[in-house]
């Protein structure tokens, strides 16, 4: 576990990757959207979590933003990711990076548009006792 978790916060650390796949009750996860915790620590009042996350095809994370600074790799499919404007910040296909900034003027929207399953593993970077993601509302856009 020990050599898994340096791997895997190395690894996230340096390639900056991010997404938030976190329950969200105002627009939750489509259907089959999961993510494992693969390890997690404290550090100085900061937690760091390395998740790994699938988002089945045609489902999306739900509308949500993180207190602390996420990091992602997109280990298998493509990731289209859209901001709180309904625009497309960003199409991330196997082996790119992602950042994701925090606060909730950061709302944001992974989507698997893409016939294969999106697999992340994100590395969340967030204050001691704060959840992996925030709920937001859908900001208008005519999608989810």
């Amino acid at each position: 576990m020990r050599n898994r978790w340096s791997v895997g916060l190395a690894g996230a650390a340096v390639t900056a990757l991010t997404l938030g796949a976190g329950p969200a009750a105002a627009t939750p996860p489509g259907p089959g959207v999961s993510g494992v915790i693969l390890a997690q620590r404290t550090v100085h009042g900061k937690d760091y979590v390395l998740r790994e996350i699938t988002i089945p095809p045609g489902q999306s994370t739900g509308w949500h933003y993180h207190d602390g600074m996420l990091y992602g790799v997109v280990k298998a499919g493509t990731l289209s990711h859209f901001d709180s404007t309904c625009a497309s910040d960003g199409v991330y296909p196997t082996g790119r990076t992602i950042v994701e900034p925090s606060g909730p003027s950061n709302v944001h929207l992974g989507r698997n548009l893409g016939a294969d399953p999106v697999v992340l593993d994100v590395l969340y970077v967030n204050p001691a006792g704060s959840p992996l993601s925030e709920d937001a509302a859908n900001p208008g856009c005519d999608f989810q």
